[in-house]
């Protein structure tokens, strides 16, 4: 039986989360095109797709679901909308444009849009859009986690701002290394199969992972803070710094790597 807090989202939310994830894609895949035709610098870039993404969403979501709380990276939040937000059950967390440097260099792909709702700090409505390539991952039609073929482990991290942890992890789990931009592409790359373990350490917010954990976790992986702790969302603080998302076979000995990495 489905507890409370489960019951807390109706298969509507899924599909809205999915709906708008793929509609802001498609807005932004359409304003590059533009801004870059019409000789945009990769700063304008930037500004501009955050900006576009944001206003739809926030509009759409305040529109759909009124009663509920939005917490978006491009927002800034008053203490009454923080006060407002920690005492709902139910916040709508977003990132309209992750990786907006990647976005900004056409004709990169590995940017994403966001869109989540955590019920009682669990991330259990997520939508992950990675426009470029014309799909949306999503809790409406969780994906399936595919068998473990022979290959050696793959981790994956960033191509300029690599964790330690990420390095201890590989050479624990003897991997290759896989490299590419914004969080939600990397988290997409381990449900997609293209990886096998995305950890992360030195700094993100709670709308950099919601959407794509509430993803992974309905594709069946594991999804953690990088000791092991569950993670949880909408707090005051939507500061959220590390996670591990991975095959569920490899999180002890990810685990166990990334602690000696805090040593």
């Amino acid at each position: 039986m489905a507890d409370s807090t489960e019951l807390l989202a109706s298969p509507d939310d899924h599909a809205l989360a999915h709906r708008l994830a793929t509609e802001a894609g498609a807005l932004l895949m359409a304003a590059r095109d533009e801004m870059v035709g019409n000789g945009a610098s990769s700063a304008d870039l930037k500004v501009e797709g955050d900006r576009r993404a944001n206003r739809f969403l926030m509009d759409a979501l305040a529109s759909e679901r009124p009663d509920d709380p939005i917490l978006s990276e491009e927002e800034r939040e008053n203490p009454e909308a923080t006060a407002t937000r920690l005492a709902s059950r139910r916040a709508w967390i977003v990132d309209p444009l992750d990786g907006t440097r990647e976005f900004s260099e056409p004709p990169r792909s590995d940017w994403a849009v966001h869109v989540a709702l955590c019920i009682d700090g669990e991330p259990l409505v997520g939508a992950v859009a990675l426009p470029a390539l014309g799909i949306t991952l999503s809790t409406l039609h969780p994906p399936e986690l595919a068998p473990r073929d022979d290959h050696p482990p793959r981790v994956i991290m960033s191509r300029t701002r690599p964790p330690a942890e990420a390095h201890r992890i590989t050479d624990a789990l003897a991997a290759t290394i896989v490299e590419m931009g914004s969080a939600g592409a990397k988290a997409m790359a381990v449900v997609r199969n293209e990886a096998d373990v995305y950890p992360h350490s030195g700094g993100q917010y709670e709308w950099d992972s919601c959407a794509p954990v509430a993803v992974a976790l309905a594709a069946g992986l594991w999804c953690t803070r990088l000791d092991g702790r569950p993670l949880r969302y909408n707090n005051e603080d939507p500061y959220l710094p590390d996670l591990l998302i991975c095959r569920p076979e490899m999180a002890p000995a990810a685990i166990a790597a990334a602690d000696l990495a805090h040593d």
